[in-house]
């Protein structure tokens, strides 16, 4: 009867392991999947590669084993029973120990970094969070829409008007953008619901239309890329009789124009293959349109599609009434709304988010006054402007020399126009009279109109030493409540070939309460004579304030001034040690950094009337980086430790017992003693994690009980690439929150981030984002906040104030000049004047560093000159800390297999980099860990990442083990007892039926 029992004891204990194994073998490719594939930034076959790669041996001898185990069990098949039958499970038994041992030693070890971030997870957000995000958002963007055209008063519209809503972007409007800035869609509000919410009526015929037409957005990402405008053709509307249905329906039509735009991939300045770059980041091919009557060489993606015209004039043609919804972050070509007499009205709304189009709706209906501006200027034709030739796909003849291999190629783009960028040059052109501004500016930077009007006035004006406090008073003088934005401008003295100088600089702005009809308030601006000053890099190398008359100007937008005071200043201030000493708000004096940033290129000049315009902004023709820049050209393959170590240093102590944990750190400051005996204790181990192991969080540190912070994208919200539980609420890109030019309202949003990321567990945030609009083709305009270094300063230095503020860790990103997806891992080499860097590329960062007190930063894809900005000491030792005081963690960018041959974290950590966004597996990112001079840049690395981890919500985190893993080695427990179980259960078997064999032997003899 015992026999009978023990019959099912071995495959009890096989389905029992199997289930075991089956489980948590399920539970982890399910997460791994939905990360791999579902999340905003997928991952690439590299990372896949790279990967497996890391995994291959475990996986090997865990196949070796099993092959080893059938071939034994398959060699003994002559043996007596009982051998077969022992051999057999032993076969068994080593094969399942051999597939354990190998998922443990993936899961726990080699790929622990990874798996923790899938499986780490949170309950999600509280309703109450969520309902006041949702709010925000919706605020957001109700003040960040802009008010383009109102002809005769035409807008707002009564709810009782029923609207024909044409084109198809209606149907699948832009919420944001695609890569980290990306939002969730599926529970969006849409464009129609927006109007419907609002109380419109919209002719559902006509929008089934295009849902049947097409119900998805051709996708725009780093694999594919397909720029196609859904539009239907004018025939297939006829077929329909949509015109005709449209007319009988009502006599008002809203026309929606949409434009996406993404990471990895710039507009295309061409809708042909045609345009200057032809393949996706992770070299795709990529789609023009699918609609073959659109690919137009004349014509850009930021103009009307042929369809679309067709469109365009059919609607225009058929209503006497028809507004229009421009929905794109990008700054189109909008010349065809003043075409058309029966478009009365236009807005632009750059990104709704998650509620957004609510927003819309009740601008449309006048239940919101619409007081958003723009922030960046709106030409005629975006081929004219200064950047067009010189932005794109530009590639060194001489690659193979530069990078050293035939595999990897140099890139490079020129930042001709200098410090001329957006307004600066329209309106200085202007001035110099060299262009006809309304025949070429259609919307200047800071327009925006209102249901109601406005007078504005200074109404008080005080110069006091250095400082000139300004008041503003704004009057509602029209019958509508609304709210007015003061825009505050500076025109400096120009003195012809001397430094560069725009004639037209924002200085400051600030916005009302709502005003009710005949209401007034009084807005003070106060700012120091040294916000005006200019970068000299060519003589003084230092900011200087040249002497002269400097007028301040009261204006609605960069072009139409209302009111001005000016003032003169006698002498030259020099902010220079040998002058009138460093700027207040420096720490040491600036001075020049970036002289190797200038390159072999001609740079546009205000000099005689921008007489070298055509040769400054012609495509360039010198295709080859010189023999000087090649010199201190970076990549791994021109690394070399000695160029950076003291030969004679000593190893620092490690590993010591010192009893101090991260808490004690908290408030301290970065220079205090006590930092010392703190990182004495870190292992070469723990420090080596602690760099190389830099993707989407921080490590945990048993020793000095500093766990494992939690990192996320993105400038549109948080957004975890790993567990959909860490997601929350997706709010109006950066370029609606600029447009909103209300500091107040940016700063809450970035404290209602930290309220999410409290509750979702998310200690570091990947953004917001600072970059430039130097071209309105740029991918990521969406997620950048201005063409305007001030504007995007201001901005975002509140948001950054009100995350940090928090806790929040802040890496602001992408520091710097990366102003264009075009090339980017390539290790672009971006060529810039030390002044332009300084007055317009770095401006934004500054703030949000000296004001903002950010915790973090994320340094970028490119180079500055020719070495990468993650290594720069220039840029992220000379000017972020030194200069700006910074101090904290400063991230790579994603270390993305196709920038390997430049991305190098040994340079790195020696220039001022402390870590690097690895996805994976970290072995082997950093070398010579024997070395002092390894040692001693690792120390300083950790020391930045954990000063910030102190100061940051983060420093809570527990640094016990995971759930999870713990879950791993239970059941890596529980089957290693039952393997042994099932051992004692074989080997007793073996003997029984030895034994009983034994005793048929002698009885047989007998």
């Amino acid at each position: 009867m015992a026999k009978r029992e023990n019959r099912w004891v071995k495959p009890l204990v096989i389905a029992a392991i199997v289930v075991v194994v089956a489980a948590v073998c399920y539970l982890a490719y399910t997460k791994i999947y939905d990360m791999l594939f579902g999340g905003a930034v997928a991952v690439s076959m590299e990372d896949v590669y790279s990967t497996l790669n890391a995994i291959k041996w475990p996986i090997i001898i865990a196949l070796v084993v099993i092959v080893a185990a059938v071939a034994l069990g398959i060699g003994v098949r002559k043996q007596s029973t009982e051998i077969v039958k022992l051999v057999r499970w032993q076969a068994v038994v080593a094969s399942v120990a051999a597939v354990v041992v190998a998922f443990s030693v993936i899961t726990l070890n080699i790929e622990y970094s990874l798996i923790n971030k899938v499986m780490t997870g949170s309950d999600g957000l509280s309703a109450a969070t969520q309902e006041e995000s949702l709010r925000l958002g919706e605020e957001i963007t109700g003040e960040g829409i802009v008010l383009l055209k109102n002809e005769g008063d035409a807008m707002p519209l009564s709810t009782d008007t029923k609207l024909n809503v044409f084109g198809w972007a209606s149907t699948n409007p832009t919420y944001g953008g695609t890569g980290s800035g990306s939002v969730d869609e599926s529970t969006a509000v849409t464009l129609l619901e927006g109007l419907h919410n609002a109380g419109f009526e919209t002719n559902e015929t006509l929008t089934r239309f295009y849902e049947d037409y097409r119900s998805d957005r051709p996708v725009v990402g780093m694999q594919s890329v397909d720029w196609t405008v859904p539009q239907p053709t004018i025939e297939q509307y006829d077929d329909e009789g949509i015109f005709e249905d449209a007319q009988a329906y009502s006599d008002t039509a809203l026309i929606v124009i949409g434009r996406s735009g993404g990471e990895g991939m710039d507009l295309p300045d061409k809708y042909s293959s045609e345009s200057s770059y032809n393949k996706s980041q992770n070299g795709g091919d990529v789609v023009y349109s699918t609609q073959e009557d659109d690919i137009d060489s004349d014509k850009s993606y930021l103009e009307l599609t042929n369809r679309e015209i067709q469109m365009v004039e059919r609607v225009t043609e058929s209503f006497d009434s028809v507004y229009v919804v421009v929905n794109s972050a990008n700054a189109m070509e909008l010349g065809w709304l003043d075409e058309y007499d029966s478009i009365k009205g236009a807005v632009w709304c750059g990104g709704a988010s998650a509620t957004g189009f609510n927003a819309l709706g009740e601008v449309l209906s006048g239940e919101i006054n619409p007081s958003g501006r723009l922030a960046d200027t709106y030409v005629y034709d975006l081929r004219a402007t200064p950047t067009y030739n010189n932005y794109g796909n530009f590639e060194y003849e001489n690659s193979t020399e530069i990078t050293q291999s035939d595999e990897n190629v140099a890139k490079f783009v020129n930042y001709v126009e200098n410090i001329y960028v957006g307004y600066k040059y329209y309106e200085t052109a202007a001035v110099e009279g060299v262009i006809d501004y309304d025949a070429v500016v259609q919307y200047p930077f800071g327009y925006g109109l209102s249901y109601t009007t406005f007078e504005e006035e200074i109404s008080g004006f005080e110069r006091n030493g250095s400082t000139t406090t300004v008041e503003i008073t704004v009057t509602n003088t029209g019958d509508t409540a609304g709210k007015d934005v003061v825009e505050l401008y500076y025109t400096p003295p120009y003195y012809n070939g001397g430094i560069e100088k725009a004639s037209t600089n924002l200085l400051d702005f600030a916005k009302t309460d709502a005003l009710e009809p005949g209401e007034s308030q009084t807005l003070e601006i106060v700012f120091d004579d040294e916000d005006m000053a200019s970068y000299d890099d060519q003589i003084n190398k230092s900011y200087v304030l040249e002497h002269g008359e400097y007028t301040i100007t009261l204006n609605t937008d960069s072009h139409t001034v209302v009111d001005s005071r000016s003032f003169t200043i006698d002498d030259d201030a020099i902010y220079n040690d040998d002058n009138d000493g460093k700027r207040s708000t420096d720490l040491v004096t600036a001075t020049n950094q970036f002289d190797d940033a200038r390159g072999d290129v001609v740079y546009l000049s205000r000099a005689d009337h921008f007489a070298n315009y055509d040769e400054a902004t012609a495509a360039p023709t010198d295709m080859t980086m010189s023999e000087e820049s090649m010199a201190v050209y970076q990549s791994k393959a021109t690394f070399d430790a000695a160029d950076y170590d003291d030969a004679d240093a000593e190893m620092p102590v490690t590993g010591a017992d010192n009893g101090l944990t991260i808490q004690d750190m908290t408030g301290l400051d970065y220079d205090d003693e006590l930092w010392d005996d703190l990182l004495d204790q870190l292992t070469v181990d723990e420090m080596v994690a602690g760099v190389a192991d830099g993707g989407f969080h921080m490590v945990s540190i048993e020793s000095i009980n500093s766990g494992e912070s939690v990192d996320a994208d993105g400038p549109a919200g948080l957004s975890s690439n790993f567990n959909d539980s860490m997601t929350g609420t997706a709010f109006p890109p950066a370029v609606v929150i600029a447009s909103t030019w209300n500091k107040d309202l940016a700063e809450q949003r970035g404290t209602q981030v930290v309220v999410e990321g409290k509750e979702l567990g998310i200690t570091g945030w990947y953004g917001p984002a600072m970059n430039i609009h130097r071209s309105a083709f740029s991918g990521r305009n969406f997620e950048y906040y201005s063409e305007d270094g001030t504007l995007s300063g201001f901005i975002g230095a509140a948001e950054v104030t009100g995350a940090t503020e928090q806790g929040m860790m802040t890496y602001i990103k992408h520091f710097a000049l990366n102003d264009q997806e075009t090339n980017r891992t390539n290790g672009l080499c971006t060529w810039a004047t030390e002044q332009s860097i300084r007055e317009i590329y770095l401006k934004a960062f500054e703030k949000s560093f000296k004001e903002g007190k950010s915790l973090a930063v994320m340094s970028s894809f490119n180079a500055i000159g020719a070495r990468w900005a993650g290594s720069n000491s220039s840029l992220l030792q000379s000017v972020l800390r030194d200069e700006w005081g910074f101090h904290g963690a400063v991230d790579t960018d994603a270390m993305d297999p196709l920038a390997d041959f430049y991305m190098d974290l040994n340079r790195g950590i020696r220039t001022g980099l402390t870590h690097g966004l690895s996805m994976g597996t970290y072995d082997g990112l950093i070398d010579d860990t024997e070395s002092a001079g390894t040692v001693i840049a690792l120390r300083e690395a950790m020391h930045e990442n954990l000063y910030a981890v102190a100061n940051s919500t983060a420093v809570e985190k527990s640094a016990a083990m995971p759930m999870w893993a713990k879950c791993v080695i239970a059941a890596d427990i529980i089957i290693a007892l039952l393997l042994v179980g099932s051992e004692v259960l074989a080997v007793r078997a073996f003997m029984r039926r030895r034994n009983e064999n034994a005793v048929t032997v002698v009885n047989s003899a007998d």
